[in-house]
Order: C-alpha cells, then sequence, then structure tokens
C-alpha cells in the first residue's frame, strides 16, 4: 500500500470508523452526568484541554526538542481521549459514563482547539517547511472523521438498539485491530530513524504520560471525588487519541517523522494503561467488589 494511500485514504476511514464504534456505545441520557457531576466534568476537562498541553510544552522546552519532534509531541498533547480511553476506563471499572461525557465534550471543543494549537507549535519550535493547518477547513475534516461518525453511531444505536448491542464488541476488536495498524503503519514509514526518535521523544513521552496520569489522580483526589471518578480523570488526564493525532500530522500536515512521537506516546500509554487495569482489578479483587 502507498503512503500516499494509508494517509489520504485508510487512515481518515479507519478513525471515522473507531468514532462510529465509540457512538455505539453512547447514549444521549448519559450526558446527563455533565449536570450531575459538573466538578469532575470540569477537572477533566481543564486537564485535557489545558494542563496537558502546559505540561508537553513545558517538557519539550527542558528537554531542548524542537522541529518535527517537538510538533509531534505537541499534537498528540492537544488530542484527548477518544474511544480507547473509554475502553480503559470500562476496563479499569472506573465511571465509564463520566469518560464517554468527557470524550463526547471534547470532540466537539476539539475541533477548533486543535488547529490553534498544532499551528503555534509549528510556529513556535521553528518547523520550516511545515504545512500550517488552515482553521476553518481543519475544523471541517475534524468533523468529518470524529463527530460525525459520532453521531452516527448514536443514532444507530437509538434506531437499532438490539443490533448495536450485537455489533459493539465486534466493532471494538476491529477498532483496536487498526489502532494498531496505523501505529505499525507510522513506526514501519520511519523505521530508518526509529531508534534516533526513540532516544529523542522517547523520555518526554514518557515523562508526559505518567506525569498526566499521576497529576489528573491527584488533582480528582485533591477536590474529593469519588474514587472511581479519580481513576477515570486519571485516565482521561494521560490517555491521548494517537489515531486522531497520526492523522494530523500524516494526512493534514503530510509530514511523516511528526507521527512518530505520537505513535511512541501510543506504545507508552497502552503500557500505563495495562498497569493501571491490573492494580485497579487487582485492589477490587482483594476488597471483594
Amino acid at each position: 500500500m502507498q503512503d500516499s494511500i494509508l494517509t489520504a485514504v485508510f487512515l481518515p476511514l479507519a478513525l471515522a470508523f473507531i468514532m462510529l464504534g465509540m457512538g455505539l456505545s453512547l447514549n444521549v441520557k448519559d450526558f446527563k452526568n455533565i449536570i450531575v457531576f459538573p466538578k469532575a466534568v470540569f477537572l477533566g476537562l481543564i486537564n485535557q484541554l489545558l494542563l496537558l498541553p502546559v505540561i508537553a510544552f513545558v517538557l519539550i522546552a527542558l528537554f531542548g526538542l524542537s522541529g518535527t519532534m517537538a510538533v509531534g509531541i505537541m499534537i498528540v498533547a492537544a488530542c484527548p481521549g477518544g474511544a480507547t480511553s473509554n475502553l480503559i476506563t470500562h476496563l479499569s471499572r472506573g465511571d465509564t459514563v463520566l469518560s464517554i461525557s468527557l470524550t463526547a465534550v471534547t470532540s466537539f471543543i476539539t475541533v477548533v482547539t486543535i488547529p490553534l494549537i498544532v499551528n503555534f507549535s509549528i510556529y513556535y519550535f521553528g518547523e520550516e517547511g511545515a504545512v500550517s493547518l488552515p482553521v476553518g477547513e481543519t475544523i471541517i475534516q475534524i468533523m468529518g472523521v470524529t463527530i460525525i461518525p459520532v453521531s452516527i453511531g448514536m443514532f444507530l444505536k437509538k434506531r437499532f438498539p438490539n443490533l448495536s448491542l450485537k455489533a459493539d464488541k465486534p466493532v471494538r476488536i476491529a477498532s483496536s485491530v487498526f489502532f494498531v495498524l496505523i501505529i505499525a503503519a507510522a513506526i514501519l514509514k520511519e523505521r530508518a530513524s526509529l531508534v534516533e526518535f526513540f532516544m529523542l521523544a522517547g523520555p518526554v513521552t514518557l515523562l508526559l504520560n505518567v506525569s498526566t496520569l499521576v497529576l489528573g489522580f491527584m488533582l480528582a483526589k485533591l477536590f474529593l471525588l469519588p474514587k472511581n471518578q479519580q481513576l477515570t480523570i486519571a485516565i482521561e488526564s494521560g490517555i491521548q487519541n494517537g489515531t486522531l493525532g497520526i492523522m494530523i500530522a500524516a494526512t493534514l500536515l503530510k509530514n511523516s517523522e511528526m507521527t512518530i512521537p505520537i505513535a511512541i506516546y501510543s506504545l507508552i500509554m497502552f503500557l500505563t494503561a495495562s498497569v493501571i487495569i491490573l492494580l485497579a482489578n487487582s485492589k477490587r479483587k482483594k476488597a471483594g467488589i
């Protein structure tokens, strides 16, 4: 498969399919959580949309990164949540409704914040020759692969609830396969420089992931949220939408090097997510829950 076909056709379609699958798990009634637990939703949004990009920016500055590596890290920092965080929250027995609500809200907000953060990053970190994202066009493109498929999924669930229920598991599995293929393709494309890129971006992405997970948990604890919401806020703070990030870098910016730090972050976050799932279920098992 040629790279142009991968980035122009397969990647957007795969992301749209993943978001469609997320929509199959959504219900309009789920969003009552935004009103019922405004503190949890507000804290989650602050962590995802403000603190995470700020922490990424600080770490990039501390490690002296610039160019494609810096912009790639800022892209992943600008793409919160997604279906991945919902799944990890579910497997960790966190507050899945809160996770879904946060993902739904950020899906609408990030169509505006992503082009602003990415364009600022391109300008600030001096990525010569990089194509900036036209805000209006990018908003439409991101909506096309996120909000619209999610809305279709929600419509299908409401119109065909039994069929949606049966399709949920196969769609989740297919979404996971697509995600793995996207990460593998990004790594394969830049395999010749992978070790060099990992040495540059690995420490920053690891620190970014761990620090945001810990900060999310500590802030939720500080604000006296229930334990399952503390876990959810932590997951939502550290688990990013790597698929969307790679699509922005590879398809919209047409820069495959920028996909590497996003792919590295995605690999790291799955390792830390596995630890969270094991620890959370182990504690519940000991508590007899």
